[in-house]
């Protein structure tokens, strides 16, 4: 156990939940959004309200809940062993889903330097297959690697967008951004409700909050507060940057650029300055990329280890790597690519960021009900424990209006693969029976 003296502060803390949460996320964003309006700047608010609420119920669950297993470990608490495998699977398949919408993401940015890129979708997709199988096989060398790989490469998307957030007011034009308020003349509710998934889908990863309260000064009172202060200053930095640049480039550029932090960067300074931030968000991409596929395959990896996924997703190489899971996933990832091919890569992210925040949703909502039975087990006292309660059914509630603003298409394919899950959990259970006597 560490010393209270080796332990992280609650700066430290706030810096890893802010980095977790930021990344690959936003990159694709503003394009997706201007296609709604600026008007659609007010899904932030509602998702930053419900992050919060999201972020404050997973660190209470991380802190008092030390079962390995995370969100499936939290569900398990309120739904049984069951729950515990349908919350693995849906974050298997949501970050199989991810995996792809980071990718395209990539494949836009790549279009500045490899023209040849976007000439077909069919060319797309051959450059969305080798992003995939390129960082699939940089994870075979183990945790080390990918670790040091994806610290450094997030900063590529991170100090853009930061940066875009602080300078960028100074080429901000209010008649532009008027301009782009509403320019389909949607009502206020249609237009939040068109971006909750995609502003929540920037938000995932915020079920990382608590997982470090062992290595935490003061858990009880840090960490709920770290995810609090990191959860406030990616949505302020999130809101900032999207507002910005919709009064830099004009809306129906912005709606159909693929790569719109290197458009903005273009419009305010030069086309070699444009360059630059898309190369790095190009690598921020591929290290999001990392670490996403390698948080999958420990997932899968975790899962097999308690015979809830088959063995050999639970093997590993020298290396440490579970090498075999990872081409699953891989073969998965290739079959989902096929699937989505589009015209046009705005439209192929929407359609993956819809379906992969719904089966995320699954998850989240089993887990986050488990927190009233994990702080009852722990005995705390009422002040906490109704605090709790108040925050966490906000947090179930916003997350059942993120399934719904998902829409029809997203809910109807996310409920047929998470049925699936059932299927196979029906095999699980049906091997850890013990046969009774005949009499």
């Amino acid at each position: 156990m560490a010393s209270e003296s080796n332990k992280m502060g609650l700066v430290g803390l706030t810096t890893i939940v802010t980095v977790n949460m930021m990344g690959s996320g936003i990159i694709m964003l503003p394009a997706s959004l201007a296609q709604t309006g600026a008007i659609s700047l007010l899904s932030w608010l509602v998702t930053a309200i419900g992050a919060m609420c999201i972020a404050y119920a997973f660190a209470k669950c991380g802190m008092y809940c030390t079962k390995d297993g995370g969100m499936s470990a939290y569900s398990a608490e309120a739904h049984g062993k069951s729950s515990f495998f349908i919350a693995s699977y849906t974050y298997y398949v949501c970050l199989v889903i991810s995996a792809v919408a980071i990718a395209v993401s990539a494949a836009g940015y790549l279009e500045e330097f490899i023209p040849w890129l976007k000439e077909k979708p069919i060319n797309t997709f051959v450059g969305v297959v080798a992003i995939l199988i390129v960082t699939m096989i940089a994870n075979f060398k183990g945790p080390k690697i990918t670790g040091q790989i994806s610290a450094f490469t997030v900063w590529g998307i991170i100090i853009p967008v930061v940066g875009l957030s602080v300078i960028g007011w100074f080429w901000f034009d209010p008649k532009l951004f008027s301009e782009a308020w509403n320019p389909h003349q949607m009502t206020t509710m249609d237009a939040i409700s068109s971006g909750i998934a995609l502003t929540l889908w920037a938000f995932l990863g915020i079920e990382s909050a608590g997982a470090n309260s062992g290595t935490v000064e003061n858990p009880q009172k840090n960490v709920p507060l770290a995810c609090m202060l990191a959860t406030s200053f990616t949505a302020i930095v999130y809101i900032a940057s999207t507002a910005v640049i919709q009064g830099i480039v004009p809306n129906a550029e912005l709606a159909k650029s693929d790569a719109p932090f290197g458009l903005v960067y273009t419009f305010m300074f030069n086309k070699e300055i444009g360059l630059v931030i898309t190369a790095l968000a190009v690598i921020a991409c591929i290290g999001s990329l990392l670490g996403w596929q390698f948080t999958n395959a420990q997932v899968s990896r975790a899962a097999a280890d308690i015979k809830l996924f088959p063995k050999i997703f639970g093997e590993v190489s020298k290396d440490n790597a579970p090498i075999k899971g990872m081409l699953i996933m891989l073969v998965l990832e290739l079959a989902l690519a096929v699937m989505t091919i589009s015209p046009t890569l705005v439209k192929q992210f929407n359609v993956l960021v819809n379906l992969a925040v719904f089966i995320n949703m699954v998850p989240y909502i089993l887990s986050l009900t488990g927190l009233e039975v994990i702080l009852r087990s722990n005995n705390v006292s009422s002040k906490e424990y109704q605090i709790g309660s108040v925050v966490g059914t906000l947090a179930v509630v916003y997350s059942i209006y993120g399934v719904y603003a998902c829409g029809e298409e997203a809910v109807f394919y996310g409920a047929i693969l998470t049925l699936f899950g059932y299927i196979f959990y029906g095999f699980i259970a049906a091997r850890d029976v013990t046969p009774q006597a005949k009499v």
